[in-house]
């Protein structure tokens, strides 16, 4: 462990200790403080920080595209990479008062593999269940890092599930990459039976409470998982908002999880489920919608003023819904999205 140094967040006044060998934001997660972060790998840009004092800040590799060389120069930061070394005070700016506050310990939990069904040809539902320990709290949306047997990386996959419960039992979704660091470990080599390393809960991509508040979700690939952890927990909370959640896939064979969608639909009194495809083949029957999501998107909606939306998915998609839902209405503040970056071509939350 290296020295120990005081970084002070703005306008909030929260205060909390960074050890030099820990990233600012994940000593932050450990002491409960839930800043606002998406990929941790510098190449999402969502904790983005300014540094108001103090200048003896180092960075893990990240992406120029997060944080291009002139804005580091004129002092700002990437707290998923930073590590202080002197006592800094740093301006928050993108945060969320009420998440701020509500963080849960970060967890180190072994885990056994019970299922990795596949859901379409290329992603595969995970199930696991906690061995030690035997119950892990978190926040429906949330994501766990999963350590890869043999190499010093991990990769981030958010929960589809809303507790692990009584069972202690995980779900994921999770694509398959050719290549992939440990989509092609989960494919090839993960058996049922097999024990697994796990750290969390991370993220902020949670339902904010807001009664009477209309919600848009727009998802695609592996961003049905957390989408689906937020309708479930409406359904299970009686929260009885107006919601719609569009999902975008290239192909019939890429949609998942309709059935249970279609029981949601039941459960929930004002929810629709509105999948479109990008690239249907000719030789497939379908009558829904066409096109890329955000497309979908303009044509059914008018005005989303005073409207909460939830965006997750691939970069691309998720680039053109934070563009587009201002357009409509959206205020900027309460648009929350989760980027699922990419670790050169080989993975997706």
């Amino acid at each position: 462990m290296g020295d120990k140094h005081k970084v002070r967040f703005e306008p909030v006044g929260v205060e909390i200790e960074v050890d030099e060998d820990q990233t600012i934001l994940r000593a932050a997660a450990e002491q409960g403080v839930m800043l606002m972060h998406g990929c941790k790998e510098g190449q999402c840009a969502a904790c983005k920080s300014f540094i108001l004092d103090g200048d003896d800040v180092e960075h893990d590799r990240y992406s120029t595209f997060a944080l291009p060389d002139y804005e580091k120069e004129e002092g700002f930061t990437l707290l998923c990479r930073a590590h202080a070394y002197e006592d800094l005070t740093i301006e928050l700016l993108n945060y969320d008062e009420e998440m701020i506050h509500s963080g849960l310990p970060i967890q180190q939990a072994r885990v056994e593999v019970v299922s990795k069904d596949r859901v379409t040809h290329d992603m595969r539902h995970l199930v696991v269940r906690l061995i030690e320990p035997q119950s892990l709290k978190f926040f429906p949306g949330q994501y766990m890092d999963f350590a890869i047997p043999g190499k010093d990386e991990t990769r981030s996959f958010s929960m589809a599930n809303t507790s692990s419960g009584p069972d202690g039992l995980l779900e994921f979704v999770i694509r398959i990459y050719p290549g992939g660091l440990f989509s092609q470990f989960l494919d090839t080599e993960v058996a049922v039976g097999d024990q697994l390393e796990i750290t969390g809960p991370f993220g902020v991509f949670t339902l904010r409470d807001a009664p009477g508040t209309d919600v848009v979700f727009v998802g695609g690939g592996a961003g049905m998982a957390p989408i689906l952890a937020l309708l479930r927990s409406m359904a299970e909370r009686g929260i009885d908002r107006k919601a719609t959640f569009y999902y975008g896939a290239r192909r019939r064979k890429d949609l998942c999880f309709t059935d249970e969608l279609a029981e949601l639909a039941g459960k929930l009194p004002d929810f629709r489920y509105v999948p479109a495809l990008s690239e249907p083949e000719d030789s497939e029957e379908w009558d829904g919608e066409v096109g890329l999501i955000t497309d979908v998107v303009r044509r059914h909606e008018g005005d989303l003023t005073g409207t909460d939306a939830y965006v997750c998915g691939p970069p691309p998609m998720v680039e053109a819904a934070i563009e587009l839902l201002p357009v409509l209405g959206v205020a900027d503040k309460r648009i929350f999205y989760d980027k699922f970056t990419t670790t050169g071509e080989a993975e997706d939350r």
